[in-house]
């Protein structure tokens, strides 16, 4: 165990400090809510070189990375959230049959209670606070697990946390038999961000108690490149998004090209040389290049790397620096090989051979629904029949993984992606319970009351096969003012006759 993980018999005790925490109510208080966030985002802006040289230190992360990637991120979920919280939690008001009236219906967010939010190792900071900002906005007290994988992270987060945001967060740290521990617990929301193989496992110990999780997994997020796209703009956006990105370690990262014969030597030569203008001819040496997490995962994606493989570029591996360099394997649709198994996560991109769109689209829907997909091509309705015959957490046309950046959209996946979404309102819901309220006022009508007559079932049939409601009501109110308006100017003559 390291000298920093909570010891396993003080688990259960920290778990239920945080359920005392917001058992107390304070953090139902929107005020409450904000000075936390607040406080996570000065503790960010504080320690901002800190944070920084934790992520060098882990991932050997790069200054454009650090500095416009993992730390913004957070403080723009924080801005967001501070911006639009009042109205995210206000009452959300929505008609009411006419059969319910006298009566006013919204819908009230309630808090779910104690969230756990256990961070993946790729993006160590950023993965945790986002959900733990969404956890507060909502009105929940959150326990976080860091990844112990990358310790310096892991080490500042559980360092500050307690410091900045003492009663919204319990920080627990460690490993295996930390997690198993916190796993035995109740919690109100699971918020679990990792593989698809560990997620099973969250939800087997979820399933205990009932509890709901959101889980963002990847996958094979493949890019489709059709015959009229633009193959530098392709390559330049596929590179950034695949090696720029964490060295292929990101959720989002293209996992392989899908292009047909006619076009892959095209866009192979096109790579090859936005390879070379982004990384310089030893990638190694260049200052926009990451590494992989450890030695262990350096072997695993280096194993990818066998023999019957055709490398058009790269290859070089440096186990004891953690350096795989940024790699382009050719691939025929159908091949039997390690590197198309399985999520990659790393820096091996396969580009595949295959006859057409429509054979790119059956590989895409043969495999689990990826987290992200990503068509390139000059036509509109080429782009439209990929989303429309694919499914995806998200997709971006002529583009990759941008749309993780933008805060008015879900970022979640579906089926072997993932469950559930957040950032801005999104994770404010993902986080809420939205209850169903309706306010009765006034006096009911004598026919909702029993013994119903033969004309009481009759006026009961014809509202229901109506289907008037109170924002209809309020329609026909405002077009009968209108109607009245007009027809007493007319009779004073104010309109001309016609």
């Amino acid at each position: 165990m390291a000298d920093y993980f909570t010891p396993v018999g003080d688990i259960p005790a920290a778990v239920a400090a945080a359920r005392a925490t917001f058992r107390s109510g304070v953090s139902r208080d929107i005020a409450w809510r904000k000075r936390n966030i607040q406080a996570i985002q000065r503790m960010v802006q504080d320690h901002a070189a800190e944070f920084e040289l934790a992520l060098h230190k882990d991932l050997r992360a790069t200054k454009w990375w650090s500095t416009c990637v993992e730390l913004p991120g957070t403080l723009e979920e924080c801005r967001t959230a501070l911006k639009h919280l009042d109205e995210w939690a206000a009452p959300r008001k929505v008609a009411s049959p006419v059969v319910l009236l006298p009566a006013s219906s919204y819908v009230l967010p309630e808090p779910l209670g104690v969230v756990l939010i256990v961070a993946p190792f790729n993006y160590p900071q950023n993965l945790l606070l986002m959900p733990l900002v969404a956890a507060i906005a909502a009105g929940n007290v959150a326990v976080v697990k860091p990844s112990e994988v990358s310790e310096h992270s892991a080490r500042i987060l559980g360092r500050l946390l307690p410091e900045y945001v003492p009663e919204a967060c319990v920080v627990v740290q460690g490993a295996v038999e930390e997690t198993q521990a916190l796993l035995r617990e109740r919690f109100d929301l699971i918020i679990y961000t990792g593989s698809g193989a560990v997620a099973k496992h969250y939800l087997r110990a979820a399933a205990e108690h009932l509890t709901p999780c959101l889980l963002e997994l990847g996958g094979q997020c493949p890019a489709i490149i059709a015959p009229d796209a633009d193959l530098k703009a392709a390559a330049k956006k596929i590179a950034w998004a695949k090696w720029t990105l964490n060295h292929g370690q990101s959720c989002l990262s293209p996992n392989h090209v899908l292009v047909d014969a006619e076009t892959e030597p095209k866009f192979l030569a096109a790579l090859k040389e936005v390879m070379t203008e982004f990384y310089g001819k030893n990638p190694q040496t260049s200052p926009e290049i990451s590494r992989m997490i450890n030695e262990r995962h350096t072997k695993r994606v280096a194993a990818l790397l066998t023999d019957d493989l055709d490398i058009v570029v790269g290859g070089q591996v440096d186990v004891s620096d953690c350096y795989i360099a940024p790699t382009v394997v050719r691939v025929e649709a159908g091949d039997d090989v390690d590197v198309m198994r399985d999520e990659i996560f790393g820096p091996i991109l396969p580009v595949v051979r295959v006859d057409s769109i429509d054979e790119a689209i059956e590989m895409v829907n043969d495999g689990e629904k990826p987290l992200g997909l990503y068509v390139f091509t000059g036509s509109a309705s080429v782009a439209d029949d990929v989303l429309r015959r694919t499914s995806s957490g998200g997709a971006v046309v002529n583009d990759a993984a941008i749309h993780h950046g933008n805060h008015n959209l879900p970022f979640g996946g579906v089926g072997g992606s993932g469950m559930g979404s957040y950032h801005g309102k999104w994770g404010f819901d993902a986080c809420s319970h939205l209850k169903a309220v309706v306010h009765k006022y006034g006096t009911d009508p004598s026919l909702r009351f029993p013994p119903y007559s033969e004309g009481d079932l009759k006026i009961f049939g014809l509202l229901r096969k109506v289907g008037i409601d109170t924002g209809t009501l309020w329609t026909i109110g405002k077009v009968a003012a209108v109607v009245t308006v007009g027809a007493v100017a007319y009779s004073y003559g104010l309109i001309p006759g016609m």
